[in-house]
């Protein structure tokens, strides 16, 4: 593709309203410019932190991007686009994938060039390690947490199995009840397979898809 052709959009945040974004806006537009790329679109999140998972004109730019609505994009440093490594090293493969360049100004980032695509590589690299780290991390937090006697992971709801049974009676779906009463659909059904426990008993259960099965979690 031609220089003449190549449809550019470029990305711009600041953290605070108070802050300018035409600094990083004029050096992109100048950029685009420069090399001879059409600006399609300006994408700009105003007073949004870069933590922030969901960003407004972030968020349309990817969805433009996977209906190929550009063939570059131009961002003013890798901080002002992604939250992480790993998130820049997922947006990246992403547009490789899409056959969309990415450019970024002041880390002097190009992935159209040789050296460009060598550091996409070196930031997938980075975003594993950083993955690596944040795993490990959690890991001897949980144990530390093991060891001081605190109980880890998400609390269980009580849920009395008579009531379950009775609204089963009643004709309610085990969907219906587990919407109802705030659990997962597994813990309904094994409460209700169940038949030979006591029908009044209370029984604590996980709060997702995930739950162990109700015979081996109700203490009655």
């Amino acid at each position: 593709m031609t220089s003449i052709n190549m449809r550019s959009v470029l990305y711009c945040r600041v953290s605070t309203t108070d802050q300018n974004v035409e600094l990083q806006l004029t050096a992109l537009r100048q950029y685009a410019e420069r090399r001879g790329w059409q600006v399609a679109e300006e994408y700009v999140d105003l007073g949004v932190s870069g933590s922030k998972e969901k960003r407004p004109a972030l968020d349309k730019l990817m969805a433009d991007a996977r209906r190929r609505a550009m063939d570059a994009v131009v961002v003013f440093r890798f901080d002002r686009f992604a939250r992480s490594v790993s998130h820049l090293a997922r947006a990246l493969d992403e547009f490789r994938a899409l056959e969309i360049e990415f450019v970024s100004l002041h880390e002097a980032i190009d992935t159209s060039t040789p050296m460009g695509r060598a550091m996409f590589h070196i930031a997938g690299a980075f975003a594993e390690l950083e993955r690596e780290i944040i795993r490990e991390r959690v890991k001897a937090g949980l144990a530390n947490a093991k060891r001081r006697g605190r109980k880890v992971g998400r609390p269980r709801a009580i849920v009395n199995v008579g009531m379950v049974r009775e609204m089963a009676a009643n004709g309610l779906s085990a969907r219906a009840i587990a919407k109802a009463i705030g659990v997962s659909d597994y813990t309904v059904r094994g409460i209700l397979s169940s038949r030979e426990k006591t029908p009044s008993a209370d029984a604590p259960a996980d709060r997702n898809d995930s739950a162990r099965p109700a015979v081996k979690s109700r203490r009655e």
